[in-house]
């Protein structure tokens, strides 16, 4: 019995240690388990395998007592015997590795959650396949689809995708509607027919709504609301809106969100950039349109959609572009809603009501305004979005005639601000040079201006693209009145170049092509080309005012000042070790630390690469030799110090090896 605990405590011990030493010795992390398994193995053959060696040797003879120098050699082979076994087993463990790496053990909840989630997500993933199969859309993911020959026309290829977006939910709807926006990505007839997708949903039962926002208040609804109407104003896939009043007898509209909402579009943003990858990878169609990066970008906007404390701020940034214009006390009256931070959260928000009607839906109360009135309200629309865009940089990145209110002042009021485009002060330089050059109607200055803005590829056509360019800005100039945008037609040119258009620059051009839209439901008869462009001087001149300019002298001359004062100093340096001839060249690359750690280490796995390798051979010569003196039974003492230097050499090599396979997973 004793002998038996024994032999369980030395075979756990001999486990133990070799996953310490694989662990010390490979300079890597190894699974106890993997490493328990081998370590068990190793003593089981270990004591059967020394037994034989020193039996091979002739060092130990059954029934014979050996002298001193036998007992001193078979200790050294036992001690080598046991050594080269670690090591094998060390060996065996790193092509485990190799093969297999360790991975963290996860806690057992998050393993049964990642399942059911991963479940969930496969589950989802083959309904959407399988949805867009069934309309003939599988050829946006596959390639090619069986349905695909009976769609032999653009037409049907788009109805088909209208159709399974349709019937995939509310983020690919959202998906949709955003896409529909990009005629830089999306050609005809694809960009009209997802022009056509709503987002309108069924209304969800007051006692659920009444929890969001009680939850999202932290209180009563009584104790910030005097009254709150349980009929929805609107309704959509998101969310749905109430009106209310505060208990101070304001007006205001609650924008809630629906419980389910964020959960439902989290489970899908991984699908729809999946979706995307793979349609990107098997289609010309996905590769035109870079649909993974769109992807990627539409589902971190609609992640960020989801918090409307983020909206809240962007109301806030959009009033901020009308504050001087109201202290100008100029043209049309614009406004946005206050929004009420007491009242409002990640789930809920709730703002003044805006009196009056969309555009979209006021064409007979439009009517009645006279037509001066109209082009004047048209002309303060598209000056309030070009300040935005070119003089501040942040504008309403979604301003299409369901987002413009007629009020019943006769003024307009936007809604709405879950998007709003940021663009810096260089890149709204650069885009009123394209507009500046597009009214002198020079096309090599708006094509060079243009290339500063965008993402030119390899094989690009330079001389095509400022042909292109070129016939947009002249045949705009004679192109009757209401028939389309100048900046639709350079999107045209931008996507028909493969040219990858910056998200900001994206949403500007956008926001000019939807603004049209606002503008002709105002009057019909609007030129855009003519009224828009011509103000451009005077909006450079409103963003270049003689306190800005002196600002921006001012301090460019204390950055050259401090550059110039350092400039004295360096000259020396550089003089000096020229006369010394002490001059060197430091590769930037290879300055800062990580660049020195990764030089060190491949350094370090070379020389050490190199030490194996020596410690190989070395161990190979003073076998082959065959000199040295001899111990009883015939071994010589170069054998051992060949059995153990080429113990070491091993060991080497297999950490180098070890290093080399986690460099290259990372």
């Amino acid at each position: 019995m004793l002998t038996d605990a024994l032999t369980i405590v030395l075979a756990v011990v001999s486990a133990l240690l070799l996953g310490f030493a694989a662990r010390r010795v490979l300079d890597a992390p190894v699974g106890w388990p993997r490493s328990i398994l081998v370590g068990l193995v190793v003593f089981v053959t270990g004591p059967p395998f020394v037994n034989w060696l020193l039996q091979q040797t002739g060092l130990v003879q059954p029934g014979e007592a050996g002298d001193a120098r036998a007992a001193f050699a078979a200790i050294a082979v036992a001690l080598l015997a046991i050594g080269w076994i670690f090591a094998l087993g060390l060996g065996v463990l790193v092509a485990i590795e190799v093969i297999v790496p360790t991975r963290p053990l996860m806690n057992p909840i998050d393993v049964v959650r990642s399942a059911i989630k991963r479940r969930r997500r496969t589950r989802r993933y083959l309904q959407i396949l399988t949805i867009a199969s069934r309309h003939g859309a599988g050829w946006l993911v596959h390639g090619r689809s069986r349905v695909q020959l009976e769609l032999t026309t653009s037409e049907q290829r788009a109805n088909a995708i209208i159709a399974t977006i349709n019937d995939s939910g509310v983020t690919f709807v959202k998906l949709g509607q955003v896409l529909s926006t990009r005629r830089d990505l999306v050609p005809e007839p694809y960009l009209s027919a997802l022009a056509s997708l709503q987002s309108e949903a069924t209304t969800l039962p007051w006692h659920e709504v009444e929890v969001v926002i009680e939850t999202e208040l932290g209180a009563p609804i009584d104790t910030v609301f005097a009254s709150i109407d349980s009929e929805p104003l609107a309704a959509a896939s998101v969310a749905q809106v109430h009106t209310a009043e505060l208990l101070d007898g304001t007006p205001v509209v609650v924008k809630v969100q629906r419980p389910a909402a964020r959960v439902q579009v989290e489970a899908d943003a991984d699908i729809v950039v999946r979706l995307a990858e793979r349609a990107e990878t098997h289609t010309k169609f996905g590769q035109d349109l870079r649909l993974a990066s769109v992807a990627r970008a539409f589902t971190s906007t609609l992640l960020e959609e989801l918090d409307y404390r983020i909206e809240a701020r962007n109301v806030e940034m959009i009033r901020s572009t009308l504050k001087r214009r109201e202290e100008r006390d100029e043209g049309v009256r614009i406004t946005v809603p206050r929004v009420y931070p007491a009242a409002s959260g990640a789930r809920l928000l709730t703002m003044d009501l805006v009196d009056g009607l969309p555009l979209s839906r006021a064409r007979d109360r439009i009517a009645t305004i006279p037509k001066e009135e109209r082009e004047t309200l048209a002309t303060g629309l598209m000056e309030v979005v070009l300040e935005q865009i070119l003089v501040h940089g942040v504008f309403h990145a979604d301003l299409h005639p369901g987002n413009v209110i007629l009020r019943e002042d006769g003024s307009l009021g936007l809604i709405d601000f879950g998007a709003v485009g940021v663009i810096e002060r260089s890149q709204r330089q650069r885009l009123t040079a394209v507009m500046l050059a597009t009214v002198s109607e020079d096309d090599i200055a708006a094509t060079d201006a243009l290339l500063l803005i965008v993402d030119l590829p390899e094989d690009a056509d330079l001389d095509a693209l400022r042909h292109d360019v070129g016939i947009v800005i002249t045949a705009e100039r004679h192109r009757p009145g209401g028939d389309g945008s100048i900046f639709s037609r350079l999107l045209d040119v931008i996507r028909q170049h493969h040219i990858a258009l910056p998200g900001d620059l994206a949403a500007a051009f956008r926001s000019f092509a939807t603004l049209e839209g606002c503008l002709k439901a105002l009057d019909p008869d609007f030129d855009m080309f003519e009224q828009a462009l011509p103000m451009v001087p005077r909006l450079l001149r409103r963003s270049q005012s003689v306190r800005q300019t002196a600002v921006t002298l001012q301090a460019q001359a204390a950055v050259t000042a401090a550059l110039a004062r350092n400039l004295p100093r360096r000259l020396d340096s550089l003089l000096s070790g020229l006369e010394d001839g002490t001059v060197g060249v430091t590769l930037k690359g290879f300055a800062d630390e990580p660049a020195k750690g990764l030089v060190e280490g491949v350094t370090a796995e070379i020389v050490g690469t190199l030490i194996s390798i020596a410690a190989l051979v070395i161990a190979v010569v003073l076998v082959v030799t065959g000199a040295g003196p001899v111990l009883p039974g015939g071994l010589r003492v170069f054998d051992l110090i060949a059995a153990f230097i080429g113990f070491l050499g091993f060991l080497g090599l297999l950490r180098v090896l070890r290093q080399t396979v986690v460099r290259r997973g990372r």
